[in-house]
């Protein structure tokens, strides 16, 4: 079992005993051979570990830089392998304990985004690619071990491969990748294009299937942009996007012939906002926005202290504050009725919302708005998902009361994900941490609100006054991973890994030199 706190593991794998400081860099195969065989055999080592010579030339310094990109793309192939090793095992231990076929499986994927600090949505994308590259893509596998692919373009032929059956897959593997020469220099569109049509050709209904399918996916989303906008994204069926686009574009075209002078995309995008809403001025459209900023900030005069402190829109981020203060003073003056004020009262020396408690199992309406507001999105270690569900840390039934410290904001697949067998959560002064099946450890602070913090405002804080408490929706890195010699591990790291991955390394001449 890892602790994530003090640095500690332990483990049994079908009679094999691991170490930590054999799995710290497990995924880097190939290590010596292609770091230093090929770009240090070129230059001095120096005394000091992991630096080059006193004068590297560029040639040297190329082909470290291409070294380390294959040592990526090798380290990705040996997670492929362990993740996949991982799936058995926990499906495995499910089967066990009597969980239903249809629920086995649950919470494998959040395992890995927390391991790999990742989103959970990621972390089941890639639980996806590491059992088909294990399964029925050898030869991709090993020309993402040997670095010949990275990570995305490995992914790319798995997703252009998904709707063939297993031994279709396998044919088109063995016809893409069977010869990893073929594949030097091809870029990921490129790659997708082969794959599309050798997959057409071995089977194309399943291709026409797919595409039927793929209409149920059409979704619209919203992500931050920088400079306070977003991007709104709608993903459509072919005939109805382009038509949306076209519909955009003439219109965008008649405004401009007409003498509007609006570029064309700022047209089309007043357009779509304009047909959406129903309203012509963008800045009145009625919907709730959660601003959150200090009172300094939104009524001080100009040269105050926390005048400047940036504020936070709900769902986006930090804004500054003259940005807020323009959108809260432009809505008073054209609809003063809609704009609301909420005071939030924090703990004193934070920034952290004081608490609010209900004796129902369900969170009220007033203490979900509280969660939501403190949290911002999911709780989760990098999961940025928005917030749909606010639910407790220890569950009600096991006697977790129905308060702000005992309820988290989640994203949905994260709040079903955490009913899983094995997993558990605890909360204490604010840190919510979350252990996994094998025993791993998370924690996860709620972001602060706006407005100065004591660690801010004591320039002189030294890191031995800093908390243990790891950053919020950050993992501290184990003592063995921050202090580890590169060198001395080399030989363990190899050792470990012949046995897991076929890796075949590629030597290379040096440049002449000059």
């Amino acid at each position: 079992m890892f602790d994530s706190a003090s640095g500690s593991a332990a483990g049994d794998r079908g009679g094999e005993r691991l170490r930590a400081d054999d799995l710290a860099l497990g995924s880097i195969a190939s290590l010596s051979s292609a770091l230093v065989g090929v770009a240090l055999a070129r230059a001095t080592v120096t005394s000091t570990p992991g630096t080059l010579g006193t004068h590297p030339s560029g040639a040297d310094l190329v082909d470290v830089i291409a070294a380390l990109e294959r040592l990526k793309a090798a380290a990705t192939a040996a997670q492929a392998r362990l993740s996949a090793d991982l799936d058995r095992e926990q499906r495995a231990a499910q089967r066990a304990a009597g969980l239903p076929a249809k629920q086995q499986g649950a919470g494998i994927g959040g395992q890995i985004a927390l391991a790999r600090g990742q989103s959970p949505h990621a972390g089941q994308t890639l639980l996806g690619v590491a059992k088909a590259l294990t399964t029925e893509m050898p030869h991709t596998l090993n020309a993402l071990a040997t670095g010949t692919l990275d990570e995305w373009r490995a992914t790319v032929l798995v997703r252009e491969s998904a709707c063939l059956d297993v031994a279709d897959r396998q044919l088109l593997d063995r016809e893409l990748c069977g010869d990893a020469a073929a594949l030097v220099g091809v870029g990921a569109r490129s790659l997708a294009a082969r794959a599309r049509r050798i997959a057409q050709r071995l089977d194309a209904a399943a291709l026409v299937r797919r595409a039927r399918r793929a209409v149920a996916d059409r979704c619209v989303t919203i992500r931050p942009a920088p400079d306070t906008m977003v991007y709104l994204t709608a993903l459509l069926p072919v005939a109805q996007g382009v038509g949306a686009y076209a519909a955009l574009t003439q219109a965008a075209d008649a405004a401009r012939s007409g003498g509007d002078v609006r570029s064309r995309g700022q047209v089309m995008a007043d357009t779509l906002v304009g047909r959406l809403t129903g309203r012509e001025v963008v800045e009145a459209v009625p919907l709730q926005v959660g601003l959150v900023m200090t009172d300094a900030a939104l009524l001080a005069p100009p040269g105050s202290p926390g005048r400047n402190e940036p504020a936070r829109l709900t769902g986006y981020g930090p804004v500054p504050a003259p940005w807020a203060r323009d959108l809260v003073a432009s809505t008073l003056g054209k609809e003063p009725e809609r704009v609301w004020l909420r005071r939030l009262f924090t703990r004193p020396g934070s920034n952290q919302l004081a608490a609010l408690e209900s004796r129902s199992r369900s969170a009220p309406a007033g203490l979900r708005d509280f969660v939501s507001l403190r949290d911002d999105t999911c709780r989760t270690p990098w999961c940025d998902a928005p917030i749909l569900h606010v639910d407790h840390v220890v569950d009600h039934h096991r006697g977790g009361a129905t308060d702000s410290a005992n309820l988290q904001g989640l994203c949905e697949a994260c709040n079903y994900a955490k009913t899983a067998p094995g997993w558990s959560a605890t909360s204490t002064d604010a840190v919510v941490t979350t252990t996994t099946p094998t025993g791993h450890r998370y924690a996860s602070t709620a972001p602060d609100l706006p407005g100065p913090t004591t660690a801010t405002a004591t320039a002189t804080a030294t890191a031995s006054k800093m908390p243990s408490m790891p950053s919020p929706r950050r993992r501290r890195p184990p003592d063995y991973v921050r202090n580890l010699d590169l060198t001395a591990t080399v030989s363990a790291i190899e050792a470990y890994l012949a046995s897991r991955i076929p890796v075949r390394v590629v030597e290379v001449e040096p440049h002449p030199r000059t």
